[in-house]
């Protein structure tokens, strides 16, 4: 293990909830004490005191590094965001590339939407942490699926994206 790399505490791992046949792939303490810890199937985040949270990738819709500031932006898909700041630049980064090969590794297709009023979605094939395939419509708030002509546009998406990896409709 690299020297930059502070080793989870056990206490910390202790409180994992770690699926059979999960492991831990990284983790790296974050300024407010939390931890960040990817595993093969999860995203857990362990506040100091408390339960974690553990979200599977495919809760993930993207995120992003400002390595100045050592702050990851990460989009949840239901529209929420999250900041996570490093306590150091090293874990930072050995935890970005994870979390992006993790997030990737979810997402076996995408295609992206154009709705009316000028709206834009996208609809995405996604394995979940058991590797059963599913979709996913992701766009802001303001997308109403309710109208017939956004629906049958998502509707024609979430068949093209279908197609292209062989599944039924």
């Amino acid at each position: 293990m690299p020297l930059f790399r502070r080793r989870l505490p056990a206490a910390v791992r202790a409180r994992l909830d770690l699926r059979p046949g999960d492991t831990v792939l990284v983790s790296t303490e974050l300024s407010d004490g939390r931890w960040a810890v990817a595993s093969r199937r999860a995203l857990h985040l362990v506040p100091p005191d408390g339960p974690a949270a553990r979200h599977p990738w495919s809760d993930v819709d993207h995120g992003s590094l400002d390595p100045e500031t050592r702050t990851m932006t990460l989009r949840w898909v239901w529209g929420d965001s999250e900041r996570l700041t490093f306590s150091e630049a090293p874990g930072s980064f050995a935890f970005s590339q994870t979390f992006r090969e993790r997030v990737q590794q979810s997402v076996v297709h995408a295609a992206a939407v154009s709705l009316p009023g000028g709206k834009r979605a996208r609809v995405v094939l996604r394995r979940d942490e058991d590797g059963k395939l599913f979709t996913q419509v992701l766009g802001d708030a303001a997308i109403d699926l309710t109208d017939a002509a956004v629906a049958a546009a998502v509707d024609a998406a979430e068949d093209e994206v279908r197609d292209a990896v062989g599944l039924p409709r």
